[in-house]
């Protein structure tokens, strides 16, 4: 039964993946000729700065680990108290 469920979820994996990769878009046009030359070119690499969210990530992350550990440390000391 384990084997069975195993293969459904990866066969169902395998289709949601190939459905993915349907939908990506083909190459860019061309850019028109001249671009660039007059000072309108897009700047490179987006524009969504990552500073901020890369220190809320870092701070939920230590926070998670911090309780995580604190529990581990209450169930041990709970665990020499009963011996």
């Amino acid at each position: 039964m384990k084997s069975i469920l195993s293969k459904l979820i990866s066969l169902i994996f395998f289709v949601l993946l190939t459905f993915s990769l349907y939908s990506q878009s083909s190459t860019p046009p061309p850019t028109p000729p001249g671009h660039g030359t007059n000072g309108n070119q897009c700047s490179s690499g987006g524009g969504a700065p990552i500073d901020g969210g890369l220190f809320i990530l870092l701070g939920l992350a230590t926070a998670y680990g911090g309780c995580i550990l604190y529990k581990r440390l209450k169930e041990h000391k709970n665990r020499e108290l009963i011996r």
